[in-house]
């Protein structure tokens, strides 16, 4: 395989049909992977980058606690919330308008990482991101994700989380980076299941509304440089 990564900018689009979806390149390349056992094929790129908004939506990690979802069923059918149970780590989390959800599918076997590395690459990518915007991001122990207001006496705030399932050797979910995000839908919930830690966003922090695509161009731009990969449009 090429290190190759193709990008597809899936809009706003409901959390089932963005998983679905998922699931179909994951496959792809494990078909691809199994086919090439011992023979020469044709190239292959090193997998798949989606960008997807998605309408309001409380996803809960395989391991995750029920109980983190805070907020009654009428309550989430009159602001209209869908809830899924998903297959990935971690625990809940929220995903909805002005956030930027990134579904890397990538054969690990091909970019020469582990799942542990994986995760520090992706934490890398969204650290170096809200550089660019004068803020000092940081990894936290034992807390996955990146994080503002790490230092002695300040309550840490999660401005990306990052939860993923790893099938023989080929990733899916990812990040939810809060740039724009209504954080109240966050009080609904114990994020990730802390109960002593926040939740922030990029315009929150820098007091400015800052347009999605020049985000997401940043992203691909440190995602490029920090895996190691080219990715181009797919056709």
């Amino acid at each position: 395989m090429s290190r190759e990564v193709l990008l597809e900018d899936l809009g706003r689009m409901p959390y089932r049909q963005a998983w679905d979806y998922q699931e179909q390149l994951l496959e792809r390349l494990q078909r691809y992977k199994l086919a090439g056992e011992g023979q020469q094929l044709p190239p292959e790129p090193a997998g798949y980058f989606l960008f997807v908004e998605h309408p309001h939506v409380y996803t809960l990690g395989k391991s995750g606690d029920r109980h983190n979802l805070l907020i009654p069923p009428e309550k989430m059918e009159q602001e209209q919330i869908e809830f899924y149970h998903t297959n990935r780590g971690g625990d809940i989390t929220y995903h909805g308008p002005g956030q930027i959800v990134g579904y890397p599918i990538l054969d690990l076997d091909a970019l020469g990482t582990g799942i542990k590395k994986y995760i520090h690459l992706l934490e890398e990518t969204i650290i170096r991101v809200t550089g660019e915007y004068g803020l000092a991001a940081s990894r936290l122990e034992r807390a996955t994700g990146v994080w503002l207001h790490t230092g002695p006496g300040e309550r840490p705030e999660k401005i990306c989380a990052i939860g993923v399932r790893v099938s023989r050797g080929v990733t899916m979910h990812g990040f939810a980076f809060n740039v724009a995000t209504d954080l109240r839908y966050f009080d609904y919930i114990n994020p990730c299941g802390f109960t002593d830690k926040g939740v922030t966003s990029l315009a929150k922090e820098t007091g400015e509304e800052t347009g999605m695509e020049e985000v997401k161009g940043k992203v691909i731009k440190a995602f490029s440089e920090v895996f190691e990969v080219h990715v181009r449009d797919k056709e």
